[in-house]
Formats: C-alpha cells, structure tokens, sequence
C-alpha cells in the first residue's frame, strides 16, 4: 500500500482512494498512478512511463502520457494550472510530490 498526500494505493486489489473517497481509475491510469506514487520523491522520465505503463519503447504520441496524466489529475483534485500532486518538470518527466510545493505566492518574506 502507498499513502502520499492522502492518496491512498493498493496495488494488490487494484484500489485508489484520495482522502476517505474511492477513485474509480482505468487500467491505463492506475498504472500511470502507480508508476509515480511507487517512487514518490523521485523524478520519473516519460520514456520510462511509456515502457512500464504503456510497454513500448518508443513514442507512439507525446500526448498519450498528457492525456492520462490530465484525467488521472481530475479524479484526484489535482489542478493542472497549480498541481499539488503530480507536477511536471518541462523537458525531464514527472514527479508525484511527498508535500505540496511552496509556491512563490505562499512563501513569506525574510
């Protein structure tokens, strides 16, 4: 089981939950959910979610990650205008966040 941010997964029975609420997720974006929480922290490359979420190992379409990652953000609450969750690092891949971000807005003055 992994809980980061309130977003529970089991990858047992196949179960997500975000706070006490189940999210019904696909296949596609359990995995993808899955491929991120499991290295929470760490910066996971599209190449490497197009070989173990979509097994290949070559681009089919650059939107295909996009497109998931947008439903997989809806069902979780995350805003894709100002992520908590999953943030996208331009150029590098993705990260699932241990906390959310400190955004420059929020920080306080020295």
């Amino acid at each position: 089981m992994f809980v980061v941010q309130g977003v529970r997964l089991d990858p047992v029975t196949r179960r997500a939950w975000c706070g006490d609420v189940e999210v019904v997720l696909s296949r596609k974006e359990f995995d993808l959910l899955h491929a991120l929480i499991a290295r929470a922290g760490e910066l996971v490359t599209r190449e490497e979610l197009m070989r173990t979420v979509w097994d290949t190992t070559f681009w089919t379409s650059s939107k295909t990650i996009d497109v998931h990652l947008g439903w997989l953000r809806r069902k979780l609450g995350d805003d894709s205008r100002a992520p908590h969750l999953i943030t996208t690092v331009r150029g590098k891949g993705l990260r699932f966040e241990l906390a959310p971000p400190v955004r420059a807005e929020e920080r306080v003055p020295s």
